[in-house]
C-alpha cells in the first residue's frame, strides 16, 4: 500500500500545466493505466456562433499557447499533488519527466475566422492531447473574444479607424485577464493601455499611457493648481481632466488659463502647450461640441479632446453618426477588457481522430441529439477561398490529405442546413492554407512574428480581404464555410451510424 503525503497549499505557486480541469487528469491516469500513454489523439478547436451575432471573429492566443506547450512540465509539487488526489503513482512517475512531444497547427494569430473552422488542430500522444484542454481554451476563447471586440471599438471593422486607449484593467476579471486584454485589445486596433504590466510584459507596442485622476485634481486647493503642477511637472505633456468641479464653469477656462502661461512661459517651444482634454461624465456629444467651439473660438485648435465613461462602439458610433461628435481618442474600459455585450467565446477542444498502427487515422465524431453540435470528424484542413477581388469568398474543411487549388473546380457541401442549395460547384481564384503549423515533434517550427506584424495583419485582412457585408453591425451576411464532398460522406455516414438519420 502506498501512503500519500498530505498536500499543503501554496497560494504562491504557479505551473500553467496545472491549469487543467481535474477530469484531465481522471482520465489520462485511466488511459495510461490501461497501457494507452503512445496512442497518438487528434483534436480540435473551433467555435460555433461568433460573438454577438457579429458576421466575423479574430483568432488570438496562438502564441501565447506555443510557448505553453514548448514549456510543458510538471514540478515535484504537482506529483505530490496528483498522488493526493488519487492519481496512480506509475502515472505520477510517468509525468515527472514528461515534455509535450506534439504537433500543434492553427490559424496565423490574427487571422479572421468564422463559426466551425478549426482554429487549432493538435496531435499529440494521449496525456499530452488531453491534459491541454483547460489552458487551451482559456487561452483561445479569451484572447480572441478581447481582440475581436477590440476591432469593433477601434473602427477597424467599420473603416473607420479610432484611436482608442483601453482603460481597463481595474474592471479586468482579474490579474492575468487585465494584462492579457490589455495585449489582445492592441492586437485588436487601441493605440495603447493604462496598464503598466502589460507595456512591461509585451514592450512599447503595447504602450502605457495616461496623465491624472479626479483624486489628483481634488488634492490640491483649488484646479487651477493641480493644473499648474501637472504642466510645469510635464510641460509637453499637458492632457486635463475637465469634469471633476465643473466643465465650463471651471474646467474649460482654467484649461484656457494654463495654455495661455504655457504660451508666455515658452514662447518659441510648440510642443509645449496643452495638448488634450479628458471628460468623462455628463451628456458627452453636447459637451464636445460645446468644447470643441470654445476652444477653436480661443484660438486653440489643438487642443485635443478625449472621452472616456462606459464607452462601447455602439455609444461612439451613435455620438459620431447622429450628433457629429468626433472625440479625437477615446478611452475604454470594462466594456472592452470584458466584452460586456457577449463575455464568453464559445470554443470548443473535441476529440477528432485516433491515429491507427500503419499511420491511418480513425475518424472520431460526437453526434449529440442536436444536428448542429455534431463535430466534423477526421483529421483535418481549413483552407480559404478568394474571390476576384481578392476578398474572402468562403472557407473549405478538408481531409488533411486532401488538396484545394486555384482555378480548379471543385464539388462543396455548405454547412449551413438552411441553405436552399447546399451543393454547389466553386472555381478558387486564389487558394489559403489556413492551419500552419507552430509545434512540430515538441519543437518550434515557425518565427513568432511581433505586435506591429500581427496588428497590421488584422488590419489588413478587414480592410482589403473580408467582404464588408460580413463587417456590419447589424444582420451581418453569414460566412459560407463548405465541407468537401469527401469531408461531407464521412460526416453523413458516422452519423448515420451512431446516431441514426441525416445531418
Amino acid at each position: 500500500m502506498i501512503k500519500v503525503e498530505p498536500y499543503i497549499p501554496d497560494e504562491d505557486y504557479d505551473n500553467p500545466a496545472m491549469v487543467t480541469d481535474f477530469y484531465e487528469f481522471s482520465m489520462a491516469n485511466c488511459l495510461y493505466l490501461h497501457g494507452f500513454k503512445d496512442k497518438v489523439l487528434v483534436f480540435d478547436m473551433f467555435f460555433r456562433k461568433n460573438p454577438s451575432d457579429m458576421g466575423y471573429s479574430i483568432s488570438c492566443g496562438q502564441d501565447k499557447l506555443t510557448k505553453f506547450l514548448l514549456n510543458y512540465h510538471f514540478t515535484d509539487r504537482d506529483l505530490k499533488y496528483l498522488r493526493f488526489k488519487g492519481m496512480s503513482e506509475e502515472f505520477c512517475e510517468y509525468l515527472r519527466t514528461y515534455k509535450w512531444k506534439g504537433d500543434m497547427y492553427a490559424l496565423r494569430e490574427g487571422t479572421v475566422c468564422y463559426p466551425q473552422v478549426p482554429m487549432v488542430r493538435i496531435e499529440c500522444d494521449m496525456v499530452g492531447a488531453i491534459l491541454i484542454e483547460t489552458y487551451l481554451l482559456q487561452t483561445m476563447n479569451f484572447h480572441s473574444l478581447i481582440a475581436t471586440k477590440a476591432t469593433r471599438i477601434s473602427g477597424l471593422a467599420t473603416h473607420q479607424k479610432r484611436s482608442v486607449m483601453e482603460f481597463g484593467t481595474r474592471r479586468a476579471q482579474g490579474e492575468s485577464a487585465g494584462n492579457e486584454g490589455a495585449y489582445a485589445a492592441v492586437l485588436g486596433g487601441c493605440i495603447g493601455t493604462a496598464n503598466c504590466l502589460a507595456e512591461m510584459k509585451y514592450g512599447p507596442e503595447v504602450k502605457a499611457v495616461g496623465t491624472v485622476a479626479h483624486s489628483f485634481i481634488e488634492f490640491f486647493p483649488t484646479e487651477l493648481d493641480a493644473f499648474r503642477a501637472f504642466a510645469e511637472t510635464y510641460p509637453e505633456n499637458v492632457s486635463l481632466l475637465l469634469d471633476t468641479y465643473s466643465i465650463f464653469e471651471q474646467g474649460l477656462p482654467d484649461l484656457i488659463t494654463i495654455d495661455n502661461e504655457l504660451i508666455k512661459k515658452y514662447p518659441n517651444d510648440p510642443n509645449k502647450r496643452v495638448k488634450s482634454a479628458r471628460i468623462d461624465s455628463g451628456d458627452l456629444a453636447r459637451e464636445y461640441k460645446k468644447l470643441r467651439k470654445a476652444l477653436d473660438k480661443a484660438g486653440k485648435p489643438y487642443i485635443k479632446l478625449v472621452a472616456s465613461n462606459s464607452l462601447d462602439e455602439k455609444k461612439m458610433a451613435n455620438m459620431e453618426l447622429y450628433e457629429d461628435a468626433h472625440f479625437d481618442s477615446y478611452g475604454v474600459g470594462e466594456r472592452l477588457i470584458t466584452s460586456s455585450d457577449d463575455p464568453v467565446f464559445g470554443g470548443v477542444y473535441k476529440l477528432v481522430a485516433i491515429k491507427n498502427e500503419d499511420g491511418t487515422y480513425e475518424p472520431k465524431m460526437k453526434c449529440s441529439d442536436s444536428p448542429s453540435k455534431a463535430v466534423i470528424p477526421g483529421k483535418l484542413m481549413a483552407w480559404r477561398v478568394f474571390d476576384e477581388n481578392d476578398q474572402g469568398q468562403c472557407d473549405i474543411i478538408s481531409l488533411d490529405e486532401e488538396v484545394i487549388e486555384a482555378g480548379k473546380e471543385i464539388e462543396v457541401l455548405n454547412l449551413d442546413r438552411d441553405e436552399f442549395d447546399r451543393r454547389k460547384t466553386i472555381k478558387p481564384v486564389r487558394v489559403e492554407k489556413l492551419l500552419i503549423p507552430f509545434v512540430i515533434h515538441g519543437e518550434l517550427a515557425q518565427k513568432l512574428p511581433s505586435i506591429t506584424e500581427k496588428k497590421e495583419y488584422i488590419r489588413d485582412q478587414l480592410e482589403h480581404h473580408v467582404w464588408e457585408s460580413e463587417l456590419r453591425p447589424e444582420v451581418p451576411h453569414v460566412h459560407y464555410v463548405d465541407l468537401t464532398m469527401k469531408l461531407a460522406s464521412v460526416r453523413e455516414s458516422m452519423y448515420h451510424k451512431l446516431h441514426g438519420g441525416n445531418l
